[in-house]
């Protein structure tokens, strides 16, 4: 007699398959595991959310000129009036010109950003996939490009065409494409020999397939670190211009402005020249602590 055994039905445990990270998710986790990152993030956007609500902050109009207030000490009051900041030389309110020239550093370091990072981008996968003479011909046009001053570049545009905020965000967009289009081309170098990209090119993948789905997603990281840094870079590089009287013209308010005009009173008016300073001094390092997280969290040598 045969014995039919029964046997208990097998019971699957379930797999948990490693979950991947997308950019994002290592953006979080890298930032939340990073202090100064945090840091750097929290004033950062401190600095943004201050410039977008300006003229709700802002206590007077930046322009308004009081010459009987003028060289007013921080927390000077006058008819329901308090000068948190103090006044300039003309009666006008530190505070609220301090807040509207954020607005101008900030305008001006993104849209060079996102004006040169695009052009270079673009540039850099081109030049690194196609390669040969145009590959030659804008590296070439690089190298000319760092090799030349900027500050004597900028003294002809300005003396030639007049200062002002187009003006100066063509001329820093020229200078900053550069350095982006020479970052991507070399990544764009190192995965062009990938057996993905040759995969794709066998199956007949159009070049711009190619560029779009397999080689941009692949730069993003160093972009991403890049640009970061040259927001800091081209807020210097605006507060400096403006201080040599060669970024935008007055009565806008600028820090690179302001600390111009209050030089000449350091000895009896420092506020002039000390709160300016100090907001270009904690955007900047704001923007540093940033990148560093930034650039700790794309590198692939951080996550061996």
């Amino acid at each position: 007699m045969t014995e039919t055994v029964q046997r208990a039905p097998l019971e699957l445990s379930p797999v948990r398959l490693p979950r991947g990270r997308g950019l994002s998710g290592r953006l979080v986790a890298g930032l939340l595991r990073n202090p100064s990152g945090l840091l750097g993030l929290s004033l950062v956007v401190v600095v943004v959310v201050v410039a977008l609500a300006a003229p709700l902050l802002a206590p007077a109009d930046p322009l308004q000129q009081r010459i009987v207030s003028r060289l007013r000490p921080p927390g000077y009051a006058i008819e329901s009036m308090t000068y948190w900041l103090g006044t300039d030389q003309v009666g006008r309110d530190v505070l609220s010109r301090l807040l509207f020239g954020a607005r101008i550093s900030l305008a001006l370091s993104f849209s060079v950003v996102v004006l040169g990072g695009t052009i270079g981008v673009g540039l850099g996968i081109l030049a690194g996939l196609i390669g040969g003479a145009l590959d030659a011909l804008l590296m070439r046009l690089v190298d000319a490009l760092v090799s030349v001053p900027f500050l004597i570049v900028a003294v002809t545009v300005i003396a030639v065409f007049g200062p002002g905020l187009q003006q100066l965000i063509i001329l820093l967009t020229a200078f900053v494409w550069g350095q982006f289009a020479r970052v991507v081309r070399g990544d764009v170098l190192a995965a062009r020999e990938k057996e993905y990209i040759e995969a794709a090119i066998a199956l007949g993948a159009s070049q711009l397939r190619v560029a779009l789905r397999h080689l941009l997603p692949n730069v993003l990281s160093p972009v991403i670190v890049l640009a970061t840094f040259s927001v800091a870079q081209l807020i210097v590089a605006e507060g400096a211009l403006s201080f040599l009287g060669l970024g935008v013209p007055p009565p806008t308010p600028t820090w690179g402005g302001m600390l111009s005009d209050g030089r000449g009173y350091l000895d009896r008016a420092w506020w002039l020249s000390v709160f300016p300073g100090l907001a270009i001094t904690l955007t900047v390092v704001g923007v540093n602590f940033l990148g560093d997280s930034l650039r700790d969290i794309f590198d692939p040598r951080q996550r061996l």
